[in-house]
């Protein structure tokens, strides 16, 4: 059972350690150009652990409220493309918003820790996925340069000066 702590010792590792933030940053990536998050609830996920990188695969493990489940058609989309996907209903402890003196785990100034309701999903995705979006992407790029340079300056003051041609009509 995952533990709120748990969740914020992850997110803090993830800034510290700037290429796991990469590799985070690709496997959204994925997602995205995957059109995952067009699905009910998957924008919504939280990330509570990962990415946890092997050699052929990243692995992360996303949360989200027992009301919202992710809708599992995103799910099948990803298992199309390679990628491992498992659904568990899970609880996080979460310290309890303090309210009055009941609140208070005993003998301390602390609040009582609850257990609250989640679906998590633990997503491994083939790094030759993560490397063939990001490749396509680089590509893209590259095509949009490609074509912005493919007119040359000599064409372009050639159009300009047509354009700019005086006209005579007073003569």
């Amino acid at each position: 059972m995952p533990d709120i702590i748990d969740v914020i010792k992850n997110l803090q590792t993830l800034g510290e350690n700037n290429s796991a933030f990469k590799v985070l940053k690709d496997f959204e990536r994925v997602l995205d150009e995957l059109d995952i998050y067009v699905f009910k609830n998957w924008q919504d996920g939280e990330i509570i652990a990962g990415p946890d990188v092997s050699r052929y695969a990243v692995t992360c493990k996303l949360m989200w409220d027992r009301e919202n489940m992710p809708d599992p058609e995103g799910g099948k989309r990803l298992v199309n493309y390679g990628c491992e996907v498992i659904y568990t209903k899970e609880q996080i402890l979460i310290p309890r918003k303090i309210k009055d003196h009941s609140d208070f785990r005993p003998g301390t100034k602390k609040g009582k820790i609850d257990a609250h309701p989640i679906w998590t999903i633990t997503l491994t995705m083939p790094k030759k996925l993560m490397q063939d979006v990001n490749t396509g992407k680089e590509n893209k790029e590259h095509n949009k340069m490609a074509e912005l340079m493919k007119y040359s300056k000599q064409d372009i003051d050639a159009a300009a000066t047509a354009q700019e041609a005086p006209t005579n009509a007073a003569a």
